[in-house]
């Protein structure tokens, strides 16, 4: 498993990436809506990495300070190839959403195994949302055709939570 750092959004933002969701079920797309934990909620990964030292929680304190933080989830974008893909929302890249990325690398750097996954990597992050997982190819156009999977939505990231997949636990930052 894999531990995290994500960037969680108000309850507006949130309630519209679950509409999504549910609107995605609702035409039988497989999306997060069926994931039902209470751990999981929209957000953006910002690092990832197999394993991160308890004291990343403390350490990352001072970013709250940069929240909030208003974005756009702006164009769909898949993710993957072949007879399934991921469908995520692209999280407008804006230069404070790239900087908090960017801080959060260096932070996180001291506290992880190894260094973060190449894909969570400063020049190589691709900032989203996902949507939904395993989309089978042929479901892609009904996927699309869903009205709040290709209307823009306006955002706020207000907290920061570190997820520890292994334990399946989040550590709210705060």
């Amino acid at each position: 498993m894999v531990h995290s750092v994500e960037l969680l959004f108000d309850a507006d933002t949130d309630a519209a990436v679950r509409q999504v969701w549910n609107d995605l079920a609702q035409n039988g797309i497989r999306s997060l809506a069926g994931h039902t934990s209470t751990t999981n909620r929209p957000h953006v990964t910002l690092t990832v990495a197999g394993e991160m030292a308890d004291g990343v929680d403390d350490a990352l304190l001072p970013l709250l300070s940069r929240l909030p933080l208003r974005c756009v989830l702006g164009a769909p974008m898949l993710f993957g190839v072949g007879r399934s893909v991921t469908l995520v929302r692209l999280v407008v890249p804006t230069a404070e959403l790239l900087d908090l990325h960017n801080e959060v690398n260096r932070i996180c750097l001291p506290h992880m195994t190894g260094g973060p996954l190449p894909h969570a990597d400063p020049g190589n992050w691709t900032p989203h949302v996902t949507l939904a997982r395993r989309v089978p190819a042929d479901q892609l156009p009904a996927a699309l055709a869903v009205p709040g999977v290709t209307q823009d939505i306006p955002a706020t990231a207000v907290g920061l939570r570190h997820w520890d997949g292994n334990a399946r636990v989040e550590h709210p930052i705060s």
